[in-house]
């Protein structure tokens, strides 16, 4: 019961947020002059920080290499176990588009600003529309802005890490630019399935790996680009939860 109640009061903290943080970013979107909205998306996800930071039960440790210029772009890539990767992942200082499912672009209020920020919407169930999210993360590379995928498409419901699709790894060889890898575990515990009540005192971790350089690597390195940065992220779960590859990995038998 007692979690319940706490429960209600981060709801009604995030709801509030949620409605102070829309007019302030409009007002930033209308003197952003920047082609990509560089500035009214580093506001958005300062959003995503404050929520992190409004909910006592989250406790975050942040590891690795997060001093890195932003408008040096990369294609950054990270595992998916939950929503609350989101405001997890905004609490690195830096900005970059999101490219995420068009569903999330059609909620009130969070939606209009994942608009305002020039987030990528993709509809997974068209591929003809996939070829406009491509045109528009070039655009992003173009203007020096990163932008972020979970290649695996969507959550994990097993924290194990799923099969990636190979979208952001080949256009980070066309356009020439790092690939940076996340690995993120815990907050699949931070809200089970089916109940808006928050776990109590969940332990979350966020790493940001080395760089992996494109340069030199052609169309046919993407699969062996793709293959090496999963590893990466699979071994570092490894590490961190004392299990072998295997039961971090969907894909091993």
């Amino acid at each position: 019961m007692k979690q319940r109640f706490f429960s209600v009061f981060i709801w009604l903290g995030i709801c509030l947020l949620l409605l102070l943080w829309l007019p302030l970013l409009f007002v930033v979107y209308l003197v952003d002059r920047d082609p990509v909205n560089y500035r009214t998306g580093k506001v958005f996800r300062k959003l995503g920080l404050v929520i992190s930071r409004v909910n006592p039960n989250w406790h975050i440790t942040i590891e690795g290499e997060t001093d890195i210029d932003d408008r040096a772009p990369y294609v950054v890539v990270s595992n998916h176990l939950s929503n609350a990767d989101i405001p997890l992942i905004s609490n690195l200082p830096w900005e970059m588009k999101w490219v995420a499912k068009a569903e999330l672009f059609k909620i009130p209020i969070v939606g209009w600003m994942m608009r305002l920020a020039n987030d990528i919407p993709v509809d997974r169930s068209s591929t003809l529309k996939k070829v406009g999210v491509f045109k528009r993360v070039r655009h992003v590379l173009d203007h020096n802005c990163s932008v972020m995928f979970f290649p695996e498409g969507t959550r994990s419901r097993s924290g194990q890490l799923k099969k990636y699709s190979s979208g952001a790894f080949a256009l980070a060889i066309e356009k020439g630019v790092p690939v940076l890898p996340l690995v993120i575990d815990g907050t699949q515990e931070c809200l089970p399935k089916k109940t808006w009540v928050f776990t109590k005192n969940v332990y979350i971790r966020l790493k940001v790996l080395r760089p992996v350089s494109t340069k030199h690597l052609t169309k046919q390195d993407i699969s062996r680009l793709m293959a090496d940065v999963r590893q990466k992220q699979a071994e570092q779960l490894s590490r961190w939860r004392g299990q072998e590859l295997s039961k971090v990995d969907a894909t091993i038998a």
